[in-house]
């Protein structure tokens, strides 16, 4: 209950800094409110496509396209590596791109770690617009706090749900290591929005991890 007293209170706030950098920010207090207004948000007819979010998955927003008449790219549909790696290639051109974060600064910057990079590339450029949805347990205090969110916490655990040969994989807890499985291998702080490209949705709920 206190928590989500403090997420409802500290939102907005996020929210409004996000603003003031340029991004197109939104605080919502739940997980429904957060998938309405992520449809509201993609266009009729738009092809969409996703980056590898547990939060996307947990808000059922997948299922909910064909409501919108959307168009979609799923590297998971793929019948090879090759056709994987096409699809992930065509996600950069998409109309709207689903992705989370993998921590958010109370100032109102992005902090992400990438294994291939598909995810921060289609951040930094290429599809029209992009929906940034994060739980309020992903925004911590400063930048540091960010980084050490993402590469300590967030690093490990997704190393773990993709069962990789790492030794974060292994042990859950980072080793700066220079395994060729590795899923730290491009980092990213996006700290200005441009044109209002990239929307994010603030909600407050824990969602993702």
């Amino acid at each position: 209950m206190f928590l989500k007293k403090r997420f409802d209170k500290a939102g907005p706030l996020v929210a409004e800094a996000m603003k003031k950098r340029g991004f197109d920010a939104y605080y919502v207090s739940t997980a429904e409110e957060a998938k309405a207004k992520a449809l509201e948000l993609i266009p009729e007819g738009s092809v969409v496509s996703w980056g590898g979010s547990v939060t996307v998955d947990q808000l059922g927003l997948k299922a909910e396209l064909g409501s919108r008449n959307c168009s979609v790219i799923d590297r998971d549909t793929a019948k090879s590596p090759e056709e994987r790696m096409e699809l992930m290639r065509q996600a950069l051109t998409c109309d709207t791109f689903l992705m989370s974060s993998n921590a958010v600064t109370e100032d109102g910057q992005l902090v992400n770690i990438d294994g291939n990079g598909n995810r921060v590339a289609a951040l930094c450029f290429g599809p029209k617009e992009v929906i940034v949805i994060a739980g309020m347990n992903k925004v911590v205090g400063s930048l540091e706090d960010a980084w050490d969110r993402a590469r300590n916490y967030a690093a490990p655990v997704n190393a773990q749900r993709f069962d990789l040969d790492t030794p974060c994989g292994k042990t859950g807890m980072c080793a700066d290591c220079k395994n060729s499985k590795t899923i730290c291998t491009h980092f990213v702080v996006t700290r200005m929005g441009k044109n209002g490209r990239i929307k994010v949705i603030l909600v407050g709920e824990e969602l993702g991890f």
